[in-house]
């Protein structure tokens, strides 16, 4: 019994490790901008399902992950403060040293979910497939050159 506490003591020792920084900054920006894209990712990965065909089309079911997704591809943006790039930040410093170039790829996201939202509602899924890809796209566009690996 003592010994299972002692592995198990060690193994949430090893764990809290492997655990990111606290973001402890006035009004946490890393924290806020990092649980919109948790949320935002809540909504694509299903309709990543659905448009790589292992999950069933519904119209109505992808139309709402397409708008949510729409809705908070606007949020996260106002968190990229200039004083924002510390840990547990992933943002790459191109984010503050290319500002027009971030604010571009922030507008091509959001235009290509406007599209998606407007393509959804038509129903017609190969149009769908085309604008959900356009998002991902924008997406990986984005990591690219704007996100680093975890430091």
């Amino acid at each position: 019994m003592k010994v299972n506490l002692v592995v198990l003591g060690l193994m949430g020792l090893m764990l809290s490790a492997c655990s990111s920084h606290e973001d402890t900054h006035p009004g946490q920006p890393v924290t806020h901008r990092k649980a919109i894209f948790k949320e935002m990712l809540r909504s694509f990965e299903p309709m990543g399902l659905v448009a790589r065909g292992r999950n069933p089309y519904n119209q109505a079911e992808f139309l709402k992950y397409a708008q949510e997704l729409q809705q908070l591809g606007t949020q996260p943006w106002q968190y990229f403060t200039p004083d924002s790039n510390y840990d547990p930040s992933r943002a790459k410093p191109e984010v503050w040293d290319k500002p027009v170039e971030f604010k571009q790829a922030q507008q091509h996201f959001m235009d290509a979910t406007t599209q998606l939202v407007s393509t959804a509602k038509t129903g017609d899924f190969s149009k769908v497939q085309h604008d959900f890809a356009a998002v991902e796209d924008s997406c990986k566009a984005c990591h690219q050159q704007f996100r680093g690996v975890p430091r």
